[in-house]
C-alpha cells in the first residue's frame, strides 16, 4: 500500500457534504450529511430532544433551522451519546434546559475532554467550521444517569440506555419503545468506517447484539444514511459488527505471532481494504483503530488518552 502521500488524518477533506433531514417515525427525525456526523431529533408532545449536537454552535444552527421548519416547540433536552468533541461542542447553540449524558461519559470528559478537543480539531478541521463560536471550556452535562433513564415528552416515552461498551465506555442510545426507533450514536455506522480509537473491541459485538434484541424498526447511526425497516437496521448492525470483529481478529493474530504494531497495521489494512475500503473515512480511521486494538490485545484494557501530539506521532509511525 502506498502511504507516502497521505495527509494527516482528514486535514485534506475539504468538500462540503449534502445535508438531508428525514422523518423516520412519528416523532423521530434524522439530520445526516453523506457520512459526516449525524444528529438525531425527537419531537415530543411538548418539547424537542436533540442527540449529538454537531461540532460547533455555528454548525448546530443549521440543525436548529431545520427543526424550526417542522416545529416551534422548545428544544428542552440535549443528549450526549458519548464524549467526543465532534458530538458535543455545538451544544450551547440549542440553549437546552438540560444536557444529559451517562455518568461514564461525564467521567471521560473530566479525564480527557480537553485533550480530545485539541486532538479532534487537529484531525478534521472541516468538521469544526467556525470553531471560534465554541464557548471556552468543556460542554458539561447538567444531569447524568447510570444504566437507564426515562424522559416523558408529554405522553411520549424516551429511554436513554447504556447497552454496553463499544465506541467508548460511556455509550448511550436514545430509544423510543412505542415506535421502536433508535438514535445509536457511533455504536452503529452505515457505509462509514467506525472510529475505534477509544473503543472496547471485546465488548462492542455484544453491545450490538443488545441493540439488535430490541428489534428497532428505524435507526439513526452515528454516520451514514438513516436506516429504515428492520432488515436495513439489522444490515447496519451486522456491517458494524463485522468491521469491529474482522479488525480485532486480524490484530490479535498479529500479536499472537509476535509482530510489532507497524507490521500488524500493514497486514490489517491490506486485509480490510477490499471489503471496507470504500466506506467513508476508512484511511482516516484505520491507524487509530488498529493502534487501539493492538493496545487492547496487549497491555491496555482501557483506551489511552489521545492528544494532538500522540496523534501526530502515531501517524508518522504508521503512515510514513
Amino acid at each position: 500500500m502506498n502511504t507516502k502521500t497521505k495527509t494527516f488524518a482528514s486535514q485534506a477533506d475539504l468538500e462540503e457534504k449534502q445535508v438531508t433531514f428525514t422523518q423516520l417515525s412519528e416523532h423521530a427525525w434524522a439530520y445526516t450529511a453523506e457520512g459526516d456526523p449525524n444528529t438525531g431529533i425527537i419531537i415530543g408532545d411538548d418539547a424537542v430532544l436533540v442527540a449529538d449536537t454537531q461540532a460547533t454552535p455555528a454548525m448546530a444552527a443549521d440543525v436548529i433551522r431545520r427543526i424550526r421548519e417542522v416545529t416551534d416547540k422548545p428544544i428542552k433536552y440535549v443528549v450526549l451519546t458519548h464524549y467526543h468533541a465532534v458530538r458535543v461542542l455545538g451544544a450551547s447553540a440549542y440553549q437546552p434546559q438540560e444536557i444529559l449524558a451517562s455518568q461514564d461519559t461525564y467521567d471521560l470528559i473530566v479525564e480527557r475532554g480537553e485533550a480530545d478537543k485539541a486532538s479532534e480539531i487537529g484531525r478534521f478541521p472541516r468538521l469544526f467550521r467556525n470553531v471560534e463560536t465554541v464557548p471556552a471550556g468543556m460542554t458539561w452535562p447538567t444531569m447524568t444517569f447510570q444504566g437507564k433513564m426515562t424522559l416523558w415528552l408529554g405522553k411520549l416515552e424516551v429511554q436513554l440506555l447504556q447497552l454496553g461498551r463499544g465506541h467508548t465506555k460511556g455509550d448511550t442510545v436514545v430509544w423510543l419503545p412505542q415506535e421502536r426507533t433508535m438514535l445509536s450514536g457511533d455504536l452503529v455506522e452505515f457505509d462509514a468506517t467506525p472510529y475505534a480509537g477509544d473503543a472496547y473491541f471485546q465488548d462492542w459485538p455484544q453491545t450490538l447484539e443488545n441493540i439488535a434484541a430490541l428489534k428497532p424498526l428505524a435507526l439513526v447511526p452515528g454516520r451514514g444514511p438513516a436506516l429504515k425497516g428492520e432488515d436495513q437496521v439489522q444490515q447496519g448492525l451486522a456491517a458494524t459488527r463485522d468491521f469491529v470483529s474482522d479488525l480485532y481478529a486480524s490484530v490479535k493474530e498479529g500479536v499472537a505471532a509476535g509482530r510489532d504494531l507497524n507490521a500488524v497495521y500493514r497486514t490489517t489494512y491490506d486485509k480490510l481494504k477490499p471489503k471496507y475500503g470504500n466506506w467513508v473515512i476508512f484511511d482516516h480511521c484505520m491507524p487509530f483503530d488498529v493502534t487501539r486494538a493492538y493496545d487492547e490485545a496487549t497491555q491496555y484494557r482501557d483506551p489511552r488518552v489521545w492528544t494532538a501530539e500522540r496523534d501526530i506521532e502515531m501517524w508518522k509511525t504508521l503512515e510514513t
